[in-house]
């Protein structure tokens, strides 16, 4: 490429980081705001940080949102699925198009199920999105003299699935590291530049409805030194749990029904979280409410172990059941919600020698969880920190727990 063309092609590259950074937070926006609407229509609540659950709700409706929710579901991706498969953003960072109207329909029923109740993550919906809306702007320009070279195509894709992540997450640090540590993989200034760039610009487009406020509360306390070897022993056992978990969700997905078969065993799916939601509200949606009742316990006694335990189980199992019976969305936040769990849990044993913060336990845990499920830790620490909005005395043992947790994984995994 001459210096001509690679000024053009630079130029190109950079006003197109600047329009899909506000196009996306725009449609990080949207779906934040398709969320809050489904939820109020089915459950009666608008979730916040202060109420990440529809405590509220009368357990019969928690039932009956989940059960038609699921169906509804089913049969949008039953009839999608026919002729179809969804495009990974993964097949369109090699070359693969991301059609508009079947992603947006896919898009909106991960949002619509997840906000009915269901047991998934939210954030795969705005990735897909944010990847989907970038694979054909790309496209569009190099119809009308504005093509990109192929490796800037893959890094505009990757940093816009990234940027879809961070508008809905109000987190452009943790959406910079989930482009470049698990989609790019290549971090240079080039990278830098225009998934950092892109991610904030959709992280302040997305703030204009959620403002810039914590998305779990854990308090802005100051993290001691005494936490550090808790911060190492919750890595290594989240670093085997994790790496569990993620066997068991690529299992899941393997074996995802596409078929008719998703008409029966998606209700099914939503019978079962709706029963369990029923005495358990913490299990529906991505783990929020679960995360948060974690972080939220101040002393470890049998009830609330009970209580973390039974989360633990039921949130795992009610997640891989969603992927396994047809559905689709997200596992960092159910990675985060398990995590906080085993960290509250193992804080509690370490309270018998020292006293901890449970609340930074939880974090830790989370953290950790996280770290070793999606084999990225630059993106577990700094997706906690900032969706917290953690004191910088966090840094030290977020980075020491995701180091050692991923160290763990990979030893596991070998």
């Amino acid at each position: 490429m001459d210096g001509k063309t690679q000024a053009r092609n630079d130029r190109t590259l950079a006003g197109l980081t600047i329009v899909l950074g506000v196009v996306i937070g725009f449609s990080s926006l949207l779906l934040g705001q398709l969320l809050d609407l489904v939820e109020h229509l089915f459950l009666g609540f608008v979730e916040n940080n202060r109420l990440p659950v529809a405590l509220h709700t009368a357990p019969g409706r928690r039932l009956l949102s989940l059960v038609v929710g699921a169906v509804i579901a089913a049969v949008v991706w039953y009839f999608l699925q026919r002729k179809w498969q969804p495009v990974s953003i993964g097949a369109a960072l090699k070359g693969e198009r991301m059609p508009v109207l079947k992603t947006v329909v896919h898009v909106v029923t991960q949002i619509f199920y997840v906000s009915t109740g269901g047991s998934i993550g939210r954030e795969l919906a705005p990735r897909q999105a944010g990847a989907m809306i970038a694979d054909n702007i790309s496209r569009l320009g190099a119809r009308h003299g504005f093509a990109l070279a192929e490796e800037d195509r893959r890094l505009l894709i990757a940093a816009a699935a990234g940027a879809g992540f961070a508008g809905v997450y109000i987190s452009p640090l943790t959406g910079t590291m989930f482009c470049l540590e698990l989609l790019y993989k290549r971090i240079n200034q080039r990278s830098i530049a225009v998934s950092v760039t892109m991610c904030s610009i959709a992280t302040m487009v997305g703030s204009i409805t959620k403002g810039f406020v914590p998305y779990y509360l854990t308090g802005n306390r100051h993290y001691a030194l005494a936490i550090v070897p808790f911060a190492v022993v919750i890595g290594l056992v989240n670093g085997l749990l994790g790496t569990g978990f993620k066997a068991l969700i690529k299992r899941a997905s393997a074996a995802r029904v596409t078929d008719r078969g998703i008409l029966w065993q998606f209700p099914l799916v939503g019978l079962f979280t709706g029963l369990v939601a029923m005495v358990f509200p913490a299990v529906c949606g991505n783990g929020r409410g679960l995360a948060q009742l974690a972080m939220n316990t101040k002393t470890v006694t049998l009830a609330s172990v009970g209580l973390l335990v039974f989360g633990f189980l039921v949130k795992g199992l009610a997640t891989l059941l969603t992927i396994r019976g047809g559905g689709y969305g997200g596992v960092l936040t159910p990675s985060i919600a398990l995590g906080a769990c085993s960290g509250i849990l193992l804080g509690g044993l370490f309270g018998l020698v020292v006293g901890l913060p449970l609340g930074q336990c939880a974090v830790l845990g989370a953290a950790s969880l996280l770290a070793a499920s999606n084999q990225a830790p630059l993106m577990a620490l700094f997706m906690l920190f900032e969706v917290c909005h953690l004191n910088y005395s966090a840094l030290l043992p977020l980075a020491l727990t995701v180091g050692v947790s991923i160290w763990v994984a990979k030893q596991v995994s070998r």
